[in-house]
């Protein structure tokens, strides 16, 4: 008896032990600020909490003993605090996250398809995230990626305004735009894809300049921009109404709402978005035909992610775009009644999957990914001839349009991680992937048509090898054999990074890459100058273009508790062979007639400055600069009659941006920002009755494009709600181009600038707190 009793009290000992536990509690804030869906937890242990809307969370029953409690919220830096429990005791613990949307240490995809640190990433990687974007009152993307360095976006068209963008002096062909990674942003939507992303749909933007990165296939030779839409990040909502004033003459309303949900687990969230459009016409010079388009867009989406079991992620998205696009004459007719327009309805749909599992322990993982988007376009483009006869013809059949796109690409990315590669580690990413886009597109009065489809086969090999952790080795190559092509081609890249200096890291990098010769491009936009249309066909013995890029940088950057300031040089110099030109072949009937044609060489060389600093979140400052030298080899002919010239059109040797923001306290942000451009050199096309005689080269001046915002938020704690209220002005000093071409007759490539002329607007957010 006396053994079964001293048993007893021993396993009431041993559970009285096992029962001893205490609670874990506290706050997790920005500042003075409570976050709400704050991941906290434990690691090696099953417990866990996400933070309520007033920043508090709670863990308990955690059994006596010393941990680490770790807190990790996308923006926003990790944190880790050790503690230690006591039995039947709350052991408190406050975490004062940093901000990481102008940190030094962000993560980055882009440059290596992995995630990266931007210290630790061997190719330069630029950011712009949607705060940037609501500073710098971005309406759409375009009016975004105007504010990095090396990158420019300009107006191409008098009539219908599409945008291209040049990065490193090179025109839109040669940058790949990504939508999550995805190339879907068809040479179609090249044309007005830009304009047609609502800012409101963009979590940030990545940057890679320069043709090193060798992982994206044809077209990345300038550069690769990544956008990447709204993820779900915590419970959270905003809607906006946007009232701009064109020089008091023309209204442009935009209403925009964001929401999005995150349950507690964390393992399912959802983030919808919508905008809406309506600009009316612009006249600048008082000729009755519009500068600016009237445009009435209406986009709507939802993103959302699913964790179905551990280490694994499912992402989905789904975006519809609608836009009416109307220029030329100011009429209230049909378009072909209007003397000079183009008419355009654009009705797009984006969808995108991605299925990500990691397995053995964190050393592997495997993606899976689908994209895709369908375009379904009709328009109209015409100009009314002078002869009676040809009017009456004209008029019977009436040049209007459609085209149809679809482009799908699949694919998939194995990651393996070595722990021990020689010496150091490495990660090897190896994937494959298939892109499919056609494009129909017609205008049978023109007898114009393009039908074409092109399939690229890729596949990619990287090895991303950090030999010590100072100095890391990145080699890889893409293989693609495009249907245009009877060869398939080889395109390798080598990076290196060394960071044995403090604060700084040291940059070289060399890629390849080409253009496929295919039929539709933003250099195929049809036209208007001299009384006609002008358009662009391929010459039969078209063939690829190839690039040797290599680019150098130094970047350093010092961050102290108050504080984070830095600087970046880099160099880049890219040569083409067999580079791409429209040659002047005449007219016909209908206008002018371009050729596209290889050359023999050209090159581009230059070198870009940055600057940024943060001061205890209160001031930011930020800046880029670019001075570069673009040249063919041997002189080329864009216009009859006129000399062949070296000097790529439409690109300043130097331009640049800088953006300063104020926040005196949370409740007002002020920020100012400028984009410069330098002298450029355009031809332009004469046209009866326009005010220019005579076809000529004419060199723009330099200008510059100031705006300023300022906005006070009033804060509703108990609605956990604010309302802010903005306003200010776009293109202070109104340097919007004066001498437009006038009349139907107009040469409506003839247009540099700012995109807007002075703009007045004020604005309304209701957002969660």
């Amino acid at each position: 008896m006396k053994q079964i009793f001293t048993f007893l009290v021993l396993m009431s000992g041993v559970a009285q032990l096992f029962s001893q536990t205490g609670n874990l509690a506290g706050t997790v804030r920005l500042k003075n600020q409570s976050l709400a869906s704050v991941s906290v937890t434990i690691p090696k242990t099953p417990f866990s909490a996400v933070t309520d809307s007033a920043g508090n969370f709670k863990i308990e029953n955690i059994p006596t003993g010393s941990y680490h409690a770790f807190v990790s919220a996308e923006g926003y830096r990790k944190m880790t605090i050790p503690f230690t429990v006591t039995d039947e005791q709350t052991t408190t613990l406050d975490f004062g996250l940093t901000s990481e949307l102008h940190s030094i240490e962000q993560v980055v995809i882009t440059g290596t398809r992995t995630p990266k640190r931007k210290t630790s990433s061997p190719v330069i990687v630029n950011l712009i995230n949607s705060k940037t974007l609501d500073q710098v009152v971005a309406t759409t993307l375009s009016e975004g990626l105007k504010y990095q360095p090396g990158l420019r976006v300009e107006t191409d068209c008098q009539t219908c305004n599409y945008t291209q963008l040049r990065i490193n002096g090179l025109q839109g062909g040669y940058s790949q735009i990504l939508i999550n990674s995805r190339p879907i942003f068809s040479p179609l939507m090249g044309l007005y894809g830009m304009e047609q992303i609502p800012a409101n749909m963009i979590d940030r933007i990545e940057v890679v300049r320069g043709g090193v990165s060798a992982l994206y296939g044809s077209s990345a030779i300038g550069g690769t921009v990544n956008v990447i839409t709204k993820i779900p990040d915590g419970n959270n909502y905003s809607f906006t109404n946007t009232l701009h004033s064109i020089k008091g003459s023309t209204a442009d309303n935009v209403i925009t709402g964001n929401a999005s949900f995150v349950n507690k687990e964390r393992n399912l969230g959802v983030s919808v978005f919508f905008n809406n459009r309506q600009r009316r016409q612009y006249d600048a010079n008082g000729d009755n035909f519009s500068e600016l388009p009237e445009l009435k867009d209406n986009t709507f989406g939802a993103n959302m992610f699913i964790k179905p079991g551990k280490n694994q992620k499912l992402e989905l998205s789904l975006s519809s775009i609608s836009e009416y696009r109307f220029g030329g004459e100011m009429v209230k007719k049909p378009a072909y009644l209007a003397r000079q327009s183009e008419e355009r309805t654009h009705e797009i749909l984006l969808a995108s999957a991605d299925y990500t599992i990691g397995f053995n322990d964190g050393k592997n993982s495997l993606s899976l990914f689908y994209g895709g988007q369908k375009t379904d376009r009709k328009h109209y483009t015409g100009i009314h001839p002078d002869d009676p006869e040809e009017l009456s013809a004209f008029f019977a059949d009436p040049p209007y349009g459609t085209s149809d796109v679809i482009t799908h690409q699949g694919g998939l990315q194995f990651n393996h991680r070595f722990n021990r590669f020689l010496v150091g580690n490495s990660t090897l990413t190896m994937g494959a992937e298939y892109v499919y886009d056609k494009v129909f597109d017609e205008i049978s009065a023109y007898n114009y048509e393009i039908d074409q489809t092109t399939k690229n086969i890729g596949a990619y090999v990287q090895n991303d090898w950090d030999v010590t952790p100072e100095l890391n080795f990145l080699t890889g190559f893409r293989l693609d054999k495009h249907n245009l092509l009877d060869h398939a081609i080889l395109s390798p890249r080598l990076s290196l990074l060394y960071k044995g200096v403090t604060n700084t890291q040291f940059r070289l990098g060399w890629g390849t890459g080409f253009r496929a010769p295919q039929a539709f491009d933003t250099d195929l936009h049809i036209a208007f100058a001299g009384g006609g249309v002008s358009r662009i066909l391929l010459s039969p013995q078209l063939k690829e273009e190839r690039s040797n890029s290599f680019t150098g940088s130094v970047n350093y950057d010092k961050a102290t508790e108050h504080f984070i300031a830095g600087f970046t040089v880099e160099g880049f110099y890219t040569k083409l062979k067999d580079v791409f030109f429209q040659f002047p072949l005449g007219k016909d009937e209908f206008g002018s007639i371009f050729e596209k044609r290889n050359g023999d060489h050209a090159l581009v060389k230059g070198i870009t400055l940055e600057a940024r600093a943060n001061f205890d979140y209160v001031v930011q400052l930020e800046g880029g600069f670019t001075f570069q030298k673009s040249r063919f080899n041997t002189a080329v002919s864009v216009v009859d009659g006129l000399e062949a010239k070296r000097e790529f059109l439409r690109t300043p040797n130097n331009y640049g941006y800088a953006t300063v923001t104020y926040n005196p306290n949370k409740n007002w942000n002020i920020s100012v920002n400028g984009v410069f451009t330098g002298r450029m050199l355009l031809a332009h096309v004469a046209g009866e009755g326009t005010g220019q005689d005579t076809d000529a080269y004419f060199r723009t001046r330099p200008f510059t494009d100031l705006g300023l915002r300022a906005g006070h938020t009033f804060k509703f704690t108990n609605l956990k709600s604010g309302l802010e209220l903005f306003g200010g002005l776009k293109n202070i000093f109104d340097s919007y181009q004066k001498n437009f071409d006038t009349g139907k007759n107009r040469d409506s490539d003839f247009i540099y600038g700012p995109s807007l002329p002075r703009t007045l607007f004020l604005g309304i957010k209701l957002k969660s707190l």
